[in-house]
């Protein structure tokens, strides 16, 4: 059973929800473009790159095990602050590394508390909003990666260029700060799921969540999900500078029109799952998204107009599976499980997160000229998970369809 929110109050929910992602989605995104600059900080080379944004990837997984045994255990608003806390506090830690190692601890820190994070947010969106109103609720919270890509990402690429790569780390620290004084006047207490029965032991909910075939089959749909992205992401920024031609210096261009177009894109795709059906819509999304997987991990010297119509055309599509996809995986749950199994979500997630970006640092390289080779072959490999997630959406059963539409 979802809360009873009026309108306004729903509304300052999603809100203060997308303020919170915005930071968590920034810290991540904020690597990628990052990279040459990174790369020629440390003198390292694709592998140890991936590395650096793994090491977040595997810490959330990891903390995604762990939460799972008390998420479900602590009132939602709370528990959400105290992990943005110490997420700003991890993520400072970032910005006052001295080098290469420190950074990787304090990336793995920062991604211990930003995958909870992640799974508290899905978790608050599935406890406190109707079934018919979800995939709508899911594109707002992911504006937060268009406004990351409009502002955030451009703004900090700004603040490296003039003061160094240290400086975006304290933007998103101060970010969440902000984060937890909104957080403490608009988000609402959730507690339902308190009221159940009480648990026999730590591990009693993971292995609730854990016996359901259809939260097995919902994981097995996330991982693929992010699979056929995270082979690809990481390196979007190195492959463009090295191989395409684009200035490091018109970077920021390419994530500014991304992002604008993916923040009109993420409620009108959100809007549509609801009115359409949140597995055709998804199936629809996923299947264009095969062009510009294809187009990006192809292409050739190009302008900055023809890079910013693949980009672009990425950015907006494979991020678009993920509004209903995210509607469908929180349906998924049981209602008293659904914070257990979003932390466990999160764990796949991030694992899957890591493995590809692990998987894609090994297939490509540095050729003898500075260029990126194999990044075709990484494309393929995205494309494959993509499909095989297209074909496992429909073995998925999603609760409270027969909420009324308001």
């Amino acid at each position: 059973m979802s809360v009873e929110l009026s309108p306004r109050n729903e509304r300052f929910l999603l809100l203060t929800l997308a303020g919170i992602q915005f930071s968590h989605v920034l810290d991540f995104m904020i690597m990628m473009p990052l990279g040459p600059i990174l790369m020629a900080a440390f003198a390292i080379d694709t592998h140890e790159f991936g590395l650096l944004v793994a090491s977040y990837s595997f810490s959330a997984a990891a903390s995604g095990v762990l939460a799972a045994t008390f998420v479900d255990r602590f009132e939602r608003k709370r528990l959400l602050l105290v992990v943005v806390g110490l997420f700003a506090l991890a993520t400072l830690a970032c910005a006052i590394a001295p080098g290469y190692a420190s950074l990787l601890v304090a990336r793995g820190l920062a991604g211990t508390f930003g995958g909870i994070m992640g799974a508290l947010i899905h978790t608050m969106i599935g406890d406190a909003i109707p079934f018919s109103r979800r995939a709508r609720a899911s594109g707002i919270v992911a504006s937060a990666f268009s406004i990351s890509t409009i502002a955030g990402v451009p703004l900090s690429l700004w603040l490296a260029n003039h003061l160094g790569w240290h400086a975006p780390f304290v933007l998103v620290a101060a970010l969440s700060l902000i984060c937890i004084g909104v957080g403490l006047r608009y988000l609402p207490e959730l507690r339902q799921h308190l009221h159940g029965e009480q648990r026999a032991h730590l591990l009693s909910d993971t292995f609730g969540v854990l016996a359901d075939g259809n939260h097995l089959r919902a994981l097995l749909f996330s991982a693929l999900i992010i699979f056929s992205g995270f082979t690809v992401i990481p390196y979007i920024t190195v492959f463009a500078v090295n191989n395409v031609g684009i200035a490091q210096s018109e970077i920021p261009f390419v994530y500014l029109v991304g992002g604008f177009a993916t923040f009109i894109s993420a409620r009108l795709i959100g809007r549509w799952a609801d009115r359409h059906g949140k597995a055709e819509v998804y199936r629809r999304v996923a299947l264009l998204a095969l062009l510009p997987l294809l187009a990006l991990t192809h292409a050739g010297p190009l302008p900055l107009w023809g890079w910013l119509i693949c980009s672009t055309s990425f950015f907006v599509l494979v991020s678009g599976r993920m509004i209903p996809a995210m509607a469908i995986i929180a349906s998924a749950a049981q209602a008293r499980l659904r914070g257990t199994f979003m932390s466990l979500n999160g764990t796949v997630q991030s694992l899957a997160m890591g493995l590809a970006t692990t998987l894609g640092g090994f297939l490509i390289g540095t050729g003898a000229d500075g260029r990126i080779v194999g990044y075709p072959l990484v494309g393929y490999v995205a494309v494959v998970a993509n499909l095989a997630a297209i074909w496992w959406a429909g073995r998925i059963v999603m609760h409270g369809r027969t909420e009324a539409k308001p």
